[in-house]
C-alpha cells in the first residue's frame, strides 16, 4: 500500500537539451560516484553564461583539485585572482545565482551528451565515474556521438564553440600553474594548460533529483 506523501512512480529526467533549470538540461551526475543520480546538471545559456578570460591571473597554486564538486572550487576561487570563477558565480541567470565553474567530470559531461559535431572522438580521454551511468572506460571513435538536441549541434544557437581556440576551462587544477580544460574542438581531449592563458568558459547550475 502506497504511504500518504509517497510518490510511486520515478522521477522523469528531462531530455537532453531541453530548456531546464534557467539554462538546459546537459545530464545526471553522482556525486558518490556510485551511478546514482543525486543530480540533474544544468548548462547555461551561451549568450549570457559563456565568456573567455583566464583560469587564474598567475601560474600559482595549489588550487581545487576536485573533479566533481564544482560548486566548492568555483566558491573558493570567488575572487578578481579567478577570472573565469567570479564570472560564474557573479551570474544570475532565469531568477537563479547558484551558478558555479564546472568542475572536470561535471564539464566532460556536458560534452558527452552536447557534443556539437559528427567528427570522431579521440579515444584518450572520458572516463568519468561521476557520469550516469558510469562510465568507466575512454570515448571510442563514435561514442558519444553528435547531439540529438539540434540547438547544440554545429551552428545552433546553443553550441558549444568548435573553433581551433575552443577549449573550455574546468575549475579542476591539474598541477600549481596548470588548470584542467575540455577541447571540445579536438574532439573532446581533456587538456590543461597554463592558467594564466584565456580560454572559454560556460557556467552550470545543479538541481537535486
Amino acid at each position: 500500500m502506497q504511504a500518504k506523501g509517497q510518490n510511486i512512480w520515478p522521477a522523469v529526467v528531462p531530455v537532453v537539451g531541453s530548456a531546464f533549470g534557467g539554462g538546459f538540461f546537459a545530464g545526471q551526475i553522482s556525486t558518490a560516484g556510485n551511478g546514482i543520480a543525486d543530480y540533474n546538471l544544468v548548462v547555461g545559456p551561451v549568450a549570457s553564461a559563456q565568456s573567455n578570460l583566464q583560469w587564474k591571473t598567475s601560474n600559482t597554486g595549489p588550487d581545487p583539485t576536485s573533479v566533481i564538486d564544482g560548486p566548492a572550487n568555483s566558491a573558493t576561487m570567488n575572487s578578481a585572482t579567478y577570472p573565469c570563477a567570479q564570472f560564474c558565480e557573479g551570474l544570475t541567470i532565469g531568477g537563479f545565482s547558484d551558478w558555479y565553474m564546472p568542475a572536470m567530470n561535471e564539464l566532460e559531461i556536458c560534452y558527452y551528451n552536447l557534443k556539437p559535431t559528427t567528427d570522431a572522438n579521440t579515444t584518450g580521454s572520458g572516463t568519468n565515474l561521476n557520469a550516469v551511468p558510469s562510465r568507466p572506460s575512454n570515448y571510442t571513435a563514435g561514442n558519444p556521438a553528435q547531439t540529438t538536441a539540434v540547438i547544440f549541434q554545429s551552428g545552433g544557437s546553443e553550441a558549444f564553440a568548435t573553433t581551433a581556440s575552443s577549449q573550455y576551462w574546468c575549475s579542476t587544477q591539474l598541477a600549481n600553474a596548470y588548470g584542467r580544460g575540455q577541447a571540445i574542438y579536438n574532439n573532446g581531449d581533456q587538456d590543461a594548460n597554463f592558467k594564466t592563458v584565456s580560454r572559454r568558459v560556460r557556467a552550470v547550475r545543479r538541481v537535486a533529483v
